[in-house]
């Protein structure tokens, strides 16, 4: 009897006993106590993330202009033989079918490091690849200057090369977003494929010289265009971006956009030898 009156009341009493007091969780303190582990912001995490970033991208930048510089350099060597030696001015001259063969090789390495991915990303096919593209057309470039007085050509070349160098520097200070007006150069693009088929079908009757300057005026705006949109996709910070991987394709963008810039202000300001 004792022991079955106790039995009740032994369990009432543990049951109470450990439903009255329930432990304390430990404070902040005190869980995060003896830890080294160090804690980062968002705000640290974004600055770090963004000065990699930028680092990255100015790194692209310094590659692409450091290999643009070495194709340039090429192509005014070219040039300047074709333009100062007669003897190898004459032999350019008598000889047109090296410009053909040189235009085939400019035409296939400009379709292939354009067109496809793994060719332009593997080291070193791809400086490979740029290398013959640049000799190509440095010798394209400088056969066109051979036909031209000397004083056009170094004429032609300064105002190049001050063009280029106004449009870069308004590409990288300026807050107008040029990638953005790709619709604007497509238009363009139009007008200047329009307007070259319709001086390859008069010129063969007869030589207008006011539209071939117009048709040329028209190519160096839509390429100095060009060049501001290459250069503003190499900077990283508008609305469209190219990769820092593609190197090659945005130095060879470039490198294409001096050229043709080149070429047309050659055909507007250039006189033609006697």
């Amino acid at each position: 009897m004792t022991q079955g009156k106790l039995a009740p009341a032994t369990k009432t009493g543990s049951f109470s006993s450990q439903t009255s007091v329930a432990p304390t969780p430990p404070s902040y303190e005190e869980a995060t106590a003896g830890t080294s582990a160090p804690c980062y912001n968002d705000v640290e995490m974004l600055t770090e993330s963004s000065w990699n970033d930028c680092n990255i991208r100015r790194i692209f930048i310094r590659k692409v202009y450091a290999i643009l510089m070495i194709q340039l350099l090429v192509t005014l060597a070219v040039v300047a033989l074709f333009t100062f030696c007669d003897p190898v001015k004459d032999y350019i001259q008598s000889n047109p079918g090296w410009y053909w063969a040189s235009y085939a090789v400019f035409f296939i390495t400009y379709l292939t490091l354009s067109c496809f991915t793994a060719p332009r990303r593997q080291f070193p096919w791809n400086l490979i690849m740029l290398a013959i593209f640049t000799l190509s057309l440095s010798y394209m470039t400088g056969m066109l200057s051979s036909f031209y007085n000397t004083k056009s050509v170094v004429l032609c070349l300064g105002i190049t090369a001050g063009v280029c160098l106004l449009v870069t520097i308004f590409s990288f200070q300026t807050k107008f977003d040029v990638t953005s007006y790709q619709g604007v150069l497509f238009i363009f693009c139009m007008v200047l494929f329009l307007s070259g088929i319709m001086l390859a079908l008069i010129l063969p009757f007869k030589y207008v010289p006011w539209l071939d300057t117009l048709y040329a005026t028209l190519g160096a705006i839509l390429f100095t265009m060009f060049l501001a949109f290459d250069t503003q996709l190499l900077m990283g910070n508008k609305r469209y971006t190219i990769s820092p991987e593609e190197y090659v394709f945005a130095t060879l963008n470039i490198y294409l956009d001096i050229i043709y810039i080149f070429s047309f202000f050659l055909q507007i300001f250039g006189t033609r030898r006697e």
